[in-house]
């Protein structure tokens, strides 16, 4: 009995320590993100996320829900994502699925900050334009 309780603490130890490195590189991330203009922070099904704000209009670029594995979540196209992958495939993957196909891109949270300003502000760049492009059309109709 005591040597199940030695493992489950030294596996509670482990999973402490993993979530408090991630909580340090992910501040880095957080910083980066919310220093892109007009990003705000909020959280999409319990993981924060990094939305584009304006006219009262937001969309996200970015999230962290993978936090827990030490990645977060970039919205790019899949032309960017596959520059990415080619460029850094050691700090880049796709999303499992879907989501990946399309272009949505796990980072590692212990790149360096020049790697990780890089994924994120090429997804703001990339939100933004969705964002102006569908302004663009509504106002269009109008």
């Amino acid at each position: 009995m005591a040597t199940v309780n030695k493992k489950a603490a030294k596996k509670s130890a482990a999973k402490k320590s993993v979530a408090k490195k991630s909580a340090g590189v992910a501040a880095t991330y957080r910083r980066v993100a919310l220093a892109l203009p007009h990003a705000v922070e909020d959280s999409h099904m319990g993981a924060a996320d990094f939305r584009i704000e304006i006219a009262g209009k937001r969309r996200i670029f970015a999230t962290l829900a993978y936090e827990s594995k030490g990645l977060g979540t970039l919205m790019l196209d899949a032309e960017q994502q596959a520059m990415f992958l080619a460029d850094a495939s050691e700090y880049f993957s796709a999303v499992p699925g879907g989501w990946g196909r399309m272009g949505a891109t796990l980072v590692r949270l212990d790149a360096p900050e020049s790697v990780l300003a890089g994924g994120l502000e090429t997804a703001h760049r990339h939100t933004l334009a969705k964002m102006q492009a569908v302004h663009a059309k509504t106002k269009a109709k109008m």
